[in-house]
């Protein structure tokens, strides 16, 4: 990335922090070239603190990293962009965010994430795990369950009911998704792929 620290007199850049799973503004900091060089060599967001006057790893107190995920640098070359992901909360008031932003948009992927994490580190006591290791079959049958059940609970009037359903559905959705080896991602680019083809004839 070719950054332009010398656009501004004290060779510093701001840098806007997101979570690289449902886009949330985390925080912002600034950096010098020093910053940004450790930040590369750490893997971990590493700012130029204005009040310390020196170089300051975010939660190298705390231990709430911010682990980067990638980076971009906007068109002037001036900004910085890092999704990363933070491993417990960003602000220093104990926030998830330092804009107190609360939304659930973007959860479903914190979701996957949480699915992956019970599977890939094999979680002994997790249904999840448990669900996954009896294979693809089982996996797929119960998506089926529970899709059967959703479209019953969709022709009585009780919302609660059926959206729990909903939401039983779409973990267990994520869970074959992972078993067939797919992301949420892929089935969005599918979707995408879409939006600009002929229409079919209705």
């Amino acid at each position: 990335m070719n950054i332009d620290f010398n656009k501004s007199s004290d060779g510093l850049v701001p840098v806007i922090i997101q979570n690289y799973l449902n886009n949330k503004v985390l925080m912002l900091g600034y950096m010098d070239e020093e910053a940004f060089n450790k930040t590369q060599e750490l893997g971990k967001v590493t700012f130029f603190s204005r009040s310390k006057n020196r170089l300051w790893t975010k939660g190298e107190e705390s231990g709430n990293f911010l682990e980067v995920k990638s980076m971009a640098v906007d068109c002037d070359n001036d900004t910085i962009l890092i999704k990363a992901k933070p491993h417990g909360p960003t602000c220093h008031t104990g926030s998830v965010t330092c804009f107190n932003e609360v939304s659930n948009h973007g959860f479903i992927y914190e979701l996957e994430q949480t699915i992956n994490d019970r599977i890939d580190f094999d979680d002994q006591e997790s249904y999840t795990n448990k669900l996954y290791k009896k294979g693809l079959n089982k996996v797929a049958q119960k998506v089926g369950e529970e899709a059967v059940e959703l479209v019953i609970e969709a022709k009585d009037n009780n919302d609660d009911l059926f959206l729990n359903e909903a939401a039983d559905l779409m973990y267990h959705y994520l869970i074959l998704l992972k078993a067939k080896g797919f992301q949420l991602e892929d089935v969005e680019n599918v979707l995408k792929s879409r939006e600009n083809a002929p229409r079919r004839p209705e």
